[in-house]
């Protein structure tokens, strides 16, 4: 269950932890840049948690070996859901977040959040989490196992905010499919903030100072 991970410390004893899972084919040192991007002075030392997801063959990269949290089965990502590998993932992540806890940083100070195939298991893990956590950051990514959430979301991340944003020419996941997944949270009464930008699937600046904008928020001293 322990996944390998890239830490980015702060020289004191961190008030919060941010951890960004990546996307398909990637791996943790993708986001690194965020630790430097992000700046949450005002929120106290924060650690930065980047794990890297096991090696597995991907089917519709005609199984090649690749760092994937979850098989994709083909193009549908709604009918066809490799449902084993996406529950191992979100087990994997609960026990990540186990981890961070036991080390000190309470869950309602820990954010958890990816990109792509990470988005789509901090959504589908953070919601499902014992524990309430901060904030929910969903970047270029869906909902995955949406038909099993309002009877699988823990009580205690009911209220948990989520900050989703989605490039409007996507080609790697549409832009409909991230719309489907904002509407779904809604219509579930989770608190949501909803971004789109001209881009493809990727991360922008202007997104990158919306997130740090809303960890800021969400990380506040109470």
């Amino acid at each position: 269950m322990t996944l390998q991970t890239f830490e980015v410390n702060p020289g004191l004893a961190p008030l919060a932890t941010v951890i960004i899972l990546h996307g398909l084919g990637a791996d943790g040192t993708d986001f690194l840049s965020f630790a430097d991007e992000l700046k949450l002075d005002a929120v106290g030392p924060v650690r930065y948690v980047f794990p890297r997801a096991p090696v597995r063959r991907v089917t519709i990269n005609g199984g090649q070996p690749m760092r994937a949290w979850y098989d994709i089965l083909n193009m549908d990502l709604v009918r066809r859901e490799d449902e084993a590998g996406l529950r191992d993932a979100f087990a994997r992540v609960h026990a990540l977040l186990d981890a961070e806890v036991a080390r000190g940083v309470p869950a309602q100070r820990i954010v958890l959040g990816g990109f792509s195939q990470g988005c789509a298991i901090a959504l589908g893990a953070g919601l499902r989490y014992r524990e309430r956590l901060a904030g929910l950051v969903a970047m270029s990514g869906y909902l995955p196992l949406a038909d099993t959430l309002a009877a699988e979301r823990s009580t205690a991340n009911a209220s948990t905010p989520v900050f989703q944003a989605h490039g409007r020419s996507d080609g790697v996941i549409a832009l409909p499919r991230a719309t489907a997944t904002r509407d779904h949270l809604l219509a579930l009464g989770q608190p949501l903030e909803w971004h789109d930008y001209p881009m493809e699937h990727s991360v922008c600046m202007e997104e990158v100072q919306a997130i740090q904008s809303f960890l800021r928020t969400v990380l506040a001293a109470p």
